[in-house]
């Protein structure tokens, strides 16, 4: 049988906070996706190397004008956090809280890759959740930064059990730490309580690493050991949260994440070995390796971020696209007209990171470049529509349709108020135009480069290098965005003939 070797990162791209269980063969993973809708996306694989999504946990959570984009500031780095996942009597669970909301999510389904999800919501925050379906029938959620709290849910997890277990599990390190636990992941195996966490120390090496803690009893006392403590060469910047997955031969890894500036936060596997009863991660918690063979079998790459030439039976995209926000599903088809994505423009937008509709993937390392045709005819005066790089440092190149069926081609980005600010406009006068953006995120160079196009082979720069810049507001590696909104008057529309992506190539 041919094995999977796995090379770190195993996937160059935003998927955040990952946590991963196995059902069988197959290993099942969740991560956080804060704005971008639908979201909670579930991911599978055989090999922990190879991941293909295969459903959302929710189309959207709430409906209300920051979720839709109508209060002038929206969600942005707060949605959906740190979701759980577990699995038990044929039952798969997700929670997560929710920061805008000021609340907790469980979400439960039969069928983790077709099914409907139910779910349940309860009050409060509950930071960086993890679920703990103990063997003796109780259920727990902990949570918490610094000061870890257990809370116990009924036995259908829809709600906080009444008179069950509420209080303060353990006390994480205060004396020289940036940032004090959190990131909870929690398992009992072996007859051990096992609790894992971030934390970033002030001293030494100053980077986040991976801490685990463990009992006998639940509710302690707790030991604690330092189980990761390594940046994989990377600009010292600690690869830490997240769990581990036993495999079907009784292997072990962990699955964490790694800050990588403007792509995002992105995940790593690494193997698990355990001494005397503590999970050791790599070569004694302090040397991560790049790439090693496991005992996995071999499977087909599927790719994350996708080509899309827009040819549908019905209004249902491909899952690797995401909107910003919550969409307006009545101003979007690709099937009102055959073999394109139509955008119609609806609420008035003042800048990109106010407009509804805008169709995002992500982008991937090393380098990556996407690709797009529009046509004009349907856009209105004030109307916007084009391509973005997407963060709050976003980079735009894009039409603007003026009077009497004039346009301009434009490159802008954030002026530091949130409005596109113009650094380059031309005159333009055809009827379509193909637009494309380059990026490279090669050791941190984080650049993009647009462009634009009359016939799709012959390419002008427009406008300023971007320099990407990963900030926590919305706390979100770049993605590729399509884009279309008016200024004045709804009505106009856009037509994306097509999107083409590359990935690999350093520019």
């Amino acid at each position: 049988m041919n094995t999977a070797i796995i090379t770190n990162p195993v996937m160059w791209a935003d998927v955040p906070d990952v946590d991963v269980i196995r059902v069988g063969p197959v290993f099942y993973m969740v991560s956080t996706s804060m704005h971008s809708m639908p979201g909670c996306p579930i991911m599978k694989s055989v090999n922990l190397r190879d991941w293909e999504i295969v459903n959302y946990v929710y189309e959207t959570f709430e409906d209300n004008e920051a979720h839709r984009l109508q209060d002038g500031k929206g969600i942005y780095g707060r949605g959906s956090w740190a979701a759980s996942l577990k699995y038990k009597d044929g039952i798969f669970y997700v929670c997560f809280s929710s920061n805008d909301m000021n609340q907790f999510y469980i979400y439960r389904t039969k069928d983790i890759e077709h099914g409907i999800w139910e779910r349940s919501v309860l009050p409060g925050l509950y930071h960086d959740p993890a679920l703990l379906l103990d063997d003796d029938g109780r259920n727990f959620v902990l949570y918490g930064n610094g000061d870890i709290r257990i809370k116990e849910l009924t036995e259908d997890l829809g709600a906080v059990k009444p008179g069950g277990a509420d209080q303060l599990l353990l006390e994480g390190e205060r004396t020289g730490m940036g940032l004090r636990i959190e990131g909870c992941h929690a398992y009992k195996l072996n007859g051990y309580y096992y609790l894992f966490f971030i934390e970033w120390p002030l001293t030494g090496n100053k980077r986040r690493r991976q801490v685990s803690y463990r009992s006998r009893e639940l509710f302690g006392p707790y030991e604690f050991k330092i189980i990761l403590d390594d940046d994989l060469g990377y600009h010292n910047k600690g690869v830490a949260q997240g769990g581990i997955v036993d495999t079907p031969d009784n292997g072990w890894y962990a699955v964490l994440f790694q800050d990588h500036d403007a792509v995002g936060r992105i995940p790593c596997v690494l193997p698990v070995i355990w001494d005397r009863d503590w999970p050791v991660i790599a070569d004694s918690g302090s040397k991560a390796p790049r790439q090693f063979e496991t005992g996995l079998p071999a499977a087909e790459s599927k790719p994350l971020v996708i080509s899309d030439e827009f040819d549908y039976a019905t209004d249902k995209l491909a899952l690797n696209w995401q909107w910003n926000h919550n969409p307006d599903n009545s101003l979007w088809s690709v099937t009102e007209r055959p073999s394109f994505l139509r955008l119609r423009t609806g609420q008035p937008a003042d800048s990109i990171l106010t407009a509804r509709n805008t169709l995002t993937q992500r982008t991937e390392g090393p380098a990556c470049s996407a690709e797009t045709v529009m046509e004009l005819s349907g856009m209105q005066p004030g109307d916007r529509a084009g391509m973005a790089a997407l963060q709050n440092e976003f980079g735009v190149v894009r039409i603007t349709a003026a009077e009497q069926g004039q346009y301009t081609i434009d490159m802008c980005v954030n002026g530091g108020d949130g409005l596109e600010k113009q650094l380059e406009s031309v005159e333009f006068t055809a009827k379509h135009v193909y637009l494309k953006i380059e990026f490279n995120f090669e050791d941190s160079l984080d650049e993009a480069v647009f462009f634009y196009s009359k016939d799709g082979i012959a390419w002008t720069q427009i406008g300023h290098t971007l320099h990407m810049k990963y900030t926590l507001d919305h706390f979100m590696g770049y993605r590729i965005g399509l884009f279309n909104y008016t200024t004045r008057q709804s009505g106009g529309y856009a037509d994306f003939g097509y999107f083409h992506y590359r990935r690999g190539i350093v520019y």
